[in-house]
């Protein structure tokens, strides 16, 4: 079956168009878990419009249009910040049966709405189209509405149109997990022997395990961004052959965002927060410090700048509790707190680390907080509320989840020797029903600790 897709996407033949289609063609093969969500949306059956939330660069909009011409005859592609005049669909009534038309007149193309998805690009550059969601959930006629914003969080917070609340179903996408990467490199049975072992606390065999390491630090080079992914694969997974401009370039990118989409004042703080991150964590005890961003910061004047990158999705934040008890959103501390990149790969190319001593595990300093930071960015991806607990400098627990069994305190280490104060400290004082520790060790439970592998982190769900 013929599928048709009208946009002006494709009828511009800039380098720019040129380039973005060849980045499409060749993501064929980035199989990623929220197709799995997507398949849950297509299969509702009063499903509400989709609103795909994330950070620039994280395979949005590939993921979208692969979901509509996959499913759809007919995908109606609007990309706002592409091309702005687009908005004038949704003006001047957001009707939406005025909308279609106004679109059929202008693709001169009759658009058969029962086998017709419409996907809405950078959805928050159109504030009308975003409020139009509501008419199309309430219109009798079933539409079906995909949409992918950047940085809707911080557009929403300065609409002057209403939000659609209760009328979309908002879902958000985070770069490649280390399960996903695997996908990525054809290394699906490694990636299946992980979790099955996890379950089992069954070590894998030296070899393997010491395989998945290898993977696990290629993987704190390049991160999870797609687009870097993807040129290490196609330089046949040669490190050595990777360019390290692919990263530099998306955190340019990032601080691009933040003068467009903030005022100057706000956007020079926030550029100071962002890049104060790598030096926060680098610090012994690397709660979020201000006046390692200026001297004589506060909360007052980056409050405000730490919040829009957080929103943004650009940064995590992760808060101290004083007691781990249930729900950890009562005990957490908003004044103190750590702050780790959305992905540990930015975090390496910003911190302009050296690959060689992140494959041969050198320089313990460089190892502790890319692992932090990986498992923070893992967990988040998996849904887990971030937190860690401290006791006055004497002991600190790098996470702390609320899972099924209760609070489960989870210990973080780069290396295999995994002796800990500070987990003993834990358990003697709240005696929780098991800890988990992420390490180099292999899998296995003993004294009722279970151990991780650090390239499973992303089993802890």
């Amino acid at each position: 079956m013929q599928k048709i897709i009208l946009s002006i996407f494709y009828v511009r033949n800039t380098p720019t168009k040129r380039y973005f289609i060849y980045v499409i063609c060749d993501l064929l093969f980035m199989q990623r878990f929220f197709e799995n969500k997507l398949t849950e949306w297509l299969n509702a059956p009063n499903a509400l419009p989709l609103i795909l939330v994330g950070a620039r660069q994280i395979g949005k909009t590939y993921l979208l249009r692969q979901f509509c011409e996959n499913n759809f005859e007919q995908t109606i592609y609007l990309n706002f910040a592409e091309t702005p005049d687009y908005k004038t669909f949704f003006t001047p009534s957001l009707n939406a049966d005025d909308i279609v038309l106004r679109m059929e007149l202008f693709f001169n193309q009759k658009i058969n709405i029962g086998k017709t998805v419409f996907f809405f690009d950078e959805i928050q550059d159109c504030e009308q189209a975003i409020a139009s969601l509501k008419y199309f959930a309430e219109s009798p006629k079933t539409f079906r509405i995909v949409s992918a914003g950047s940085l809707l969080s911080v557009k929403i917070n300065r609409m002057t149109a209403s939000f659609p609340v209760g009328k979309v179903q908002i879902e958000y996408l985070y770069p490649m997990d280390f399960e996903e990467f695997l996908w990525a490199l054809d290394e699906k049975m490694l990636a299946d022997a992980i979790r099955s072992h996890f379950a089992d606390n069954d070590p894998l065999p030296p070899i393997v395990h010491n395989k998945a390491l290898e993977l696990y630090r290629t993987y704190l080079c390049i991160g999870g961004m797609p687009a870097t992914i993807l040129q290490f694969v196609e330089n046949e997974k040669d490190i050595l052959s990777f360019n390290r401009q692919i990263p530099t370039d998306i955190v340019t990118g990032y601080l691009a965002d933040m003068t467009k989409y903030a005022d100057g004042t706000s956007a020079v703080k926030i550029h100071k927060v962002y890049r104060s991150i790598p030096v926060q964590l680098a610090k012994e005890y690397s709660r979020f410090m201000y006046k390692a961003v200026e001297n004589g910061g506060n909360n007052e004047k980056f409050g405000t700048s730490i919040e829009w990158l957080i929103q943004a999705n650009m940064a995590l934040r992760c808060e101290k509790i004083e007691s781990p008890q249930s729900p950890l959103t009562a005990y957490g501390s908003e004044n103190i707190f750590k702050l780790y990149f959305s992905d540990v790969g930015l975090l390496t190319s910003l911190s302009k680390m050296n690959f060689r001593d992140i494959l041969q595990n050198n320089a313990s300093i460089y190892r502790g907080f890319l692992t932090e930071n990986f498992v923070a960015q893992t967990f988040n991806t998996h849904k887990h509320n971030l937190y860690y607990w401290s006791s006055k400098h004497l002991a600190e627990i790098d996470f702390v989840l609320d899972l099924n069994e209760g609070i489960i305190p989870v210990e973080v280490k780069a290396a295999e020797n995994v002796r800990s104060k500070s987990l003993n400290v834990y358990i003697e004082k709240y005696k929780p029903a098991y800890a988990i520790r992420i390490s180099a060790k292999n899998f296995g439970f003993e004294n009722n600790i279970k151990s991780a592998p650090l390239y499973a982190a992303h089993c802890v769900e």
